[in-house]
């Protein structure tokens, strides 16, 4: 699905461990229709964090990466979280409902994270559903395959779902606008998504470092930490969010000078955990 994921490193994963990074593509589909620009729209993309996690292959680990913008489908969204307020007359299809859509920021994403929409109309059912079709299942089906297929081969999995965030909360997060955020908030649905251990591996090492490590504080993890999890059958996901501040300009969205030394401490990272999984 060369427009809609691609996957960094080898697909058979050599150790028990793949990566995911769903919010970091910028490949705008022709088809969007939105009513603000594209740099508005990229101040919701997760910048970079395929590039800074990309040291995973060296080690034999998968990195599936979107290449399309999470503002025009999110795959991190249950493909029934559909908004109501976004689609022209009745959803015929299975609604699971998660909250995010009363902030517009569902499966389609409805406003940006100003409040401010997105789309100059209400979208077609037919046009949602084929962003469903071509975009969320091939990449659910792809992170699907991936951590089966390494399941299979060594009896357990450890996913690591990759994210960052803005520094400070927004007009519509959930820990309160203006909020300065920690540089690393690990998410592990209070315990429920993977082993204990394997978060506590991944805070104390990163802490090591000096980073400043929440859990479950204020980002507890979404769908693909949710859906692929089984921590009782050697199935573990762990939602990773780095603060934007430590690698970037918000403004500007580019690099800034700590994108060298982020990248080598989450290799470090992934090296320790290589040797932990062994």
């Amino acid at each position: 699905m060369r427009h809609v994921y691609e996957i960094r490193g080898p697909r058979a994963a050599v150790l028990p461990l793949v990566l995911d990074s769903p919010h970091s593509g910028n490949r705008f589909p022709a088809d969007f229709n939105a009513v603000v620009s594209e740099i508005e729209l990229r101040e919701a993309e997760d910048c970079f964090v395929d590039e800074l996690w990309e040291g995973a292959a060296a080690l034999g680990a998968p990195l599936l990466a979107a290449l399309f913008p999470r503002t025009y489908l999110d795959p991190n969204r249950h493909a029934g979280d559909i908004d109501p307020d976004l689609i022209e007359g009745a959803w015929q299809g299975e609604i699971v409902a998660s909250g995010k859509a009363k902030l517009g920021k569902s499966l389609v994403w409805r406003t940006l994270e100003d409040g401010r929409p997105i789309y100059g109309r209400k979208l077609r059912a037919d046009e949602v559903r084929l962003r469903i079709e071509r975009y969320h299942a091939p990449y659910h089906d792809a992170l699907r395959t991936l951590l089966d297929d390494t399941h299979r081969r060594f009896g357990a999995v450890w996913h690591i779902n990759c994210h960052s965030m803005r520094a400070v909360a927004g007009k519509q997060s959930d820990d309160g606008e203006g909020q300065p955020r920690a540089d690393i908030v690990l998410g592990d649905r209070d315990g429920t998504t993977c082993d204990p251990g394997f978060t506590e591996f991944v805070r104390a090492t990163l802490a090591g470092m000096g980073y400043d490590v929440r859990v479950n504080d204020p980002y507890k993890g979404v769908e693909l930490v949710r859906a692929y999890s089984n921590p009782r059958a050697m199935r573990h996901s762990l939602q990773i969010e780095l603060n934007k501040r430590l690698y970037m300009d918000e403004a500007t969205l580019k690099k800034s000078a700590g994108f060298g030394e982020l990248q080598g401490n989450l290799q470090s990272l992934l090296e320790a955990l290589a040797g932990w999984m062994r």
